[in-house]
């Protein structure tokens, strides 16, 4: 990542008391980037092609990375609330969005709160609906330990394009930021686990927000059959499809996620 500091910086603001840690990189129109439960991947191919067309900011949740926990954040709706406020307060809306899994859940629930807080909006295998019964389920990561959670992230881990970069190496301090922010996580999804039985519902005020879902056909970690039930929700949105992929599309289909994001966000 050291040869990429040049392309991005972090800045902070004070959202409700909290100082939320940004990452603020490229130029052009602002996108909100939504991280997902393993905390902010790092800064990675798709990051610098996109960057060449918009300002991407990426805040690192409360409780992840460098950002204080909010005690009054008790669950993903608080979360999405959370962040409402930090576009209306720096004038960001309407503003574009890529959330992935946790980040696209908080996503999608700011646009079943308020879509018209954004311009167009792209989820990356989000968690946040429950697939169909008999489907299969959200992984249960908290089952295992944070790198075997990881490598469940990945069809084929040792074929991932930039996996050393992910997160700046699978080491004792990667495992330390994974083991908090997977604490939090808990926190504030584990019951229901990881969905919440109102969103299908409520999503439907987003019917004219242009929406993107993108998943990866042997997601473990969200399952393909959830895909089916977030188009069902948000009338009008698009889902593509990536063969031979999991849980990452932006790293493991790297060329066709960019080109089916620029594509979209034109």
């Amino acid at each position: 990542m050291a040869d990429k500091s040049r392309e991005w910086h972090e800045e902070s603001r004070k959202v409700d008391g909290t100082e939320l840690f940004v990452i603020n990189g490229g130029s052009g129109k602002p996108l909100l980037v939504l991280h997902d439960e393993l905390g902010f991947p790092g800064w990675l191919k798709w990051n610098s092609a996109l960057a060449k067309d918009h300002t991407m900011l990426i805040p690192l949740h409360p409780g992840f990375g460098r950002t204080e926990r909010a005690e009054w954040i008790m669950n993903i709706r608080d979360m999405a609330g959370f962040y409402a406020r930090y576009l209306k307060e720096n004038g960001l809306a309407s503003i574009d969005v890529i959330g992935f899994s946790l980040g696209g859940w908080i996503a999608a629930e700011m646009a079943a709160n308020n879509p018209t807080q954004f311009r167009k909006m792209v989820l990356v295998g989000p968690e946040g609906i429950r697939p169909p019964e008999g489907a299969g389920d959200i992984l249960d990561f908290f089952q295992m330990m944070a790198p075997q959670h990881f490598a469940a992230t990945m069809l084929n881990p040792a074929e991932t394009p930039e996996i050393a970069q992910l997160y700046g190496g699978q080491g004792p301090e990667a495992f330390e930021l994974w083991e908090d922010a997977r604490a939090q996580t808990a926190r504030i999804a584990w019951q229901p686990f990881l969905f919440n039985p109102s969103l299908p519902h409520l999503l439907g005020v987003a019917a004219d927000l242009p929406t993107l879902l993108i998943w990866g056909r042997e997601d473990r970690v969200v399952p393909l059959s959830a895909a089916n039930a977030y188009r069902k929700a948000i009338p009008g949105s698009t889902l593509k499809v990536f063969d031979n992929c999991g849980h990452r599309p932006e790293v493991e289909k790297s060329a066709q996620f960019i080109s089916e994001v620029q594509s979209f966000l034109s």
